[in-house]
């Protein structure tokens, strides 16, 4: 191979590329994948972004609504056939799904809709306030004259007991299972007494009061003789309510006998030997034998958003602990 220019007459030599020469065919086929690839990420990444802000913004709204407990799907219409179910789960108290400004409007829509044939209200409770348990009977009471058509029945999960059992008392029937604790018609009032603790200590207690009994309960006072009448009478006027009610709402079905009001409890199948439920059966099975509409709609209210948040991070432990101390000494179906 010969390195020599070649120096034949008539021939050029190459011209040098200069920077505006265009480039050749395949070079121009990379730049234009790679533009238009540029083009499809930056696409992509917008409509991801656009994506991402949407879900938020609904997550948001979702969690808004529920909180709010506003209806996003028209549910204030009638609906068809069905039987219409409100649960009550744990303490009967202020607050939870015992709480009477809870019960009550679930109740309320339960009985308003037209299409609903019958309310159950399905109860697994231990007991709490009689004050709210009064509140929800007396709905109860209201709306039974108001919708004479419609059936209340009770369908008692693990526990009906103590202010379970004085709002089941109201229902048209109570349903039971075999196995379930039925009863514990009672009140109690507990606390704590740490006087003689005190002493042995060298405590001493400083508790100004104006007002003879406003010391009353405190748990580092002794307890008078006088105090201890007046609590007992108040506790027995509370559990002679609870006795009327019952009867009232049980009527000739109750098989009274001295252990009735006594505070005990029983199984299910007691109970309905006494008189104190009517009943086997479960909330598919009322739904479907006894109402005949197997279609079950929860009108229930249950908790939002920000609460079930608040409880998973603890939130809900300061405030049970503040409520055990406020209510202590507090008249209680229990």
């Amino acid at each position: 191979m010969s390195n020599e220019i070649n120096d034949t007459p008539g021939s050029l030599p190459p011209e040098p590329l200069r920077a505006d020469t265009p480039p050749i065919k395949w070079e121009r086929e990379v730049l234009e994948k790679l533009v238009f690839a540029t083009i499809k990420e930056q696409r992509a990444n917008r409509r991801w972004s656009i994506f991402y802000k949407v879900a938020l913004l609904l997550l948001v709204f979702f969690a808004i609504a529920s909180y709010f407990e506003v209806d996003l799907f028209g549910g204030e219409g009638d609906v068809g056939r069905h039987t219409a179910l409100v649960e009550i789960e744990g303490d009967i108290e202020s607050q939870g799904s015992g709480a009477a400004s809870v019960v009550i409007p679930a109740l309320n829509k339960a009985f308003a809709d037209n299409g609903s044939v019958a309310v159950v209200l399905h109860i697994n409770s231990p007991g709490g306030s009689p004050v709210q348990a009064g509140m929800i009977v007396d709905e109860i009471r209201r709306l039974r004259q108001g919708y004479p058509e419609k059936p209340l029945y009770v369908v008692v999960d693990e526990i009906c007991a103590s202010g379970g059992y004085y709002i089941a008392a109201a229902a048209d029937k109570i349903y039971v299972n075999k196995a379930s604790i039925i009863g514990s018609i009672g009140v109690l009032m507990d606390g704590f007494g740490f006087t003689g603790t005190m002493e042995k200590l060298g405590v001493e207690r400083r508790l100004l009061t104006a007002g003879a009994n406003k010391g009353f309960m405190d748990p580092f006072t002794p307890l008078s003789e006088k105090q201890k009448q007046h609590a007992q009478a108040m506790l027995n006027e509370i559990h002679q309510q609870f006795i009327e009610t019952v009867r009232a709402g049980r009527g000739k079905r109750l098989q009274e006998t001295p252990e009735t009001f006594s505070g005990s409890f029983w199984t299910g199948a007691r109970a309905i030997d006494m008189g104190l439920a009517d009943e086997l059966g479960s909330v598919d099975s009322v739904a479907r034998d006894v109402v005949k509409a197997e279609d079950i709609i929860d009108y229930t209210q249950h908790e939002g958003l920000p609460e079930r948040v608040l409880k998973k991070f603890g939130a809900a432990v300061g405030s049970g602990a503040m409520k055990a101390a406020v209510q202590a000494g507090v008249p209680a179906f229990r």
